[in-house]
């Protein structure tokens, strides 16, 4: 069974940084596109920012361009999420997505559980 789980969250002062990490488990045959996601308290869950396979196309929202940045590793099957300068509206759950073909599925998106970054003083 296929399963993703974010980690790195947690209480920071604003400006300060945290660095997310989504760990894919079970049988992965191939991975394509990665994601981050954040749901704000109240508010819809939006894509923050988008990476192809190969890594030459990484679209950021503009409310985290300079300040977030995403890397991936595709021999692990793993992404990343460096924040910096953090700001209080950046406080939400952040969600991590992966497009991967597995044996039993053949290209379908994978969601993990989320995890929650409160950015206060």
């Amino acid at each position: 069974q296929v399963q993703l789980v974010e980690s790195g969250g947690g209480l920071v002062q604003p400006g300060g940084s945290l660095r997310l990490s989504c760990a894919s488990s079970g049988t992965i045959w191939s991975a394509d596109d990665m994601a981050w996601y954040r749901q704000a308290p109240g508010k819809q869950q939006r894509e923050l920012v988008a990476v192809s396979f190969s890594g030459g196309n990484i679209d950021y929202v503009d409310s985290v361009k300079g300040r977030f940045t995403l890397s991936r590793d595709n021999a692990k099957k793993m992404v990343y999420l460096q924040m910096n300068s953090l700001k209080p509206e950046d406080t939400a759950v952040y969600f991590c997505k992966m497009r991967l073909y597995t044996p039993r599925v053949p290209w379908s998106d994978y969601w993990g559980q989320g995890t929650q970054v409160t950015v206060s003083s």
